[in-house]
């Protein structure tokens, strides 16, 4: 099944039968991302009095509670109410789902003990290209990214320089697959998120940023229609499920 889409004065075809998923789905079978110390996530059935509401207990239906947090333990798009005081909904802020998206794979610099994604090599990655969104991918680009524990490991993050840059460059949505843009422990400053969002100006509450996606190996660099579809929660940040349409030259 194809789609065309206007965009512009440019007409792009893609194949919706080929969808590409980059989400990271909370999976109580397998080994679970997690960041930041807190809990594993939880999926488990009501209980009334001492009864498991579950067809496996006798239930006509399974009726499942889940406990987790966005910003730990799912792929998540957040606004800038991730960092204001002022309550800001992504639910509300985020109007438009389909965007002309650049993948770019980035093999992070270490500097000063640190790893992190510089201003340079995305200059050089997304060059004089006109895009929406950009969606980030870090080398080693391993399966255990899918389950890994992020906690007190200084995992690669963004420069400020380099989340300047994009919002310069009118990038509206930053994907990446790493549980911050932020370094893990910064003393609070939260550099790359406030230069995206613009907090020393005017906001860019149009804006996004969605953390702890995972792009397959088998998926080249290059240009892709992205759908940015979001759970209908009213809070900074909600489970989202990116998928990626190759472009049809």
């Amino acid at each position: 099944m194809k789609a065309i889409i206007e965009y512009n004065s440019r007409k792009i075809e893609v194949n919706i039968s080929n969808p590409i998923d980059i989400s990271i789905p909370i999976d109580m079978s397998k080994g679970k991302v997690n960041a930041w110390g807190i809990d594993d996530p939880k999926i488990e059935p009501e209980k009334y009095d001492d009864y498991e509401v579950s067809v496996t207990n006798g239930a006509v239906v399974n009726f499942n509670n889940i406990h987790f947090n966005p910003h730990s333990h799912i792929t998540h798009t957040e606004c800038v109410g991730h960092i204001t005081k002022e309550v800001h909904s992504v639910n509300q802020h985020l109007k438009y789902f389909i965007f002309l998206a650049e993948v770019v794979t980035i093999a992070p610099l270490f500097h000063n003990g640190d790893f992190l994604i510089g201003v340079k090599q995305l200059k050089h990655a997304l060059g004089n290209k006109k895009r929406d969104a950009v969606v980030i991918r870090t080398l080693p680009n391993l399966e255990e990214k899918k389950s890994m524990k992020y906690f007190n490991t200084n995992p690669t993050y963004l420069s400020e320089k380099a989340a300047i840059y994009l919002r310069e460059k009118g990038i509206k949505h930053l994907l990446i697959d790493l549980p911050s843009v932020d370094k893990e422990k910064d003393g609070g400053r939260l550099l790359s998120h406030n230069a995206f969002w613009n907090t020393g100006g005017k906001l860019r509450m149009d804006a996004t940023i969605t953390e702890f996606i995972y792009v397959p190996n088998t998926v080249e660099d290059g240009e892709y229609l992205l759908n940015l579809m979001i759970a209908p929660f009213e809070n900074d940040a909600t489970p989202s499920k990116p998928i990626l349409y190759k472009i049809i030259k």
